[in-house]
């Protein structure tokens, strides 16, 4: 049996963009992804913490450096520039696995920098 666990968290991020006229996705600042341990094209949640919004899409890398939060398509709809969001990727493993994993967790700051 597997278990679904918290493998990657970046908390409470600002959301820099909504494209609406673009095929659904996240785009997310390759830093962040990096020290999140998040890939492109991996299935996320986001929330909201504005509005309560939760959805699920897949990351698309974005400009190293930038601080890029970016909802496309029609998650665009579901939020704000300036909302605060938590962005969360989960692991499939073992509960015995679970119990010895640690998850990369990030807090970036008001502009998606790391500190």
């Amino acid at each position: 049996m597997t278990i679904e666990v918290l493998k990657s968290k970046i908390h409470c991020a600002t959301i820099t963009e909504a494209n609406l006229h673009y095929m659904g996705s996240i785009t997310i600042d390759e830093d962040l992804m990096d020290a999140a341990n998040l890939i492109a094209g991996e299935k996320v949640a986001v929330v909201d913490n504005n509005n309560g919004e939760r959805f699920e899409t897949y990351i698309i890398r974005g400009e190293r450096g930038t601080g890029s939060i970016c909802l496309n398509g029609a998650a665009a709809r579901k939020v704000q520039v300036g909302d605060e969001c938590i962005i969360m990727a989960y692991a499939q493993m073992t509960p015995d696995e679970a119990r010895n994993f640690k998850p990369s967790i990030i807090f970036p700051d008001e502009n998606n920098k790391l500190t």
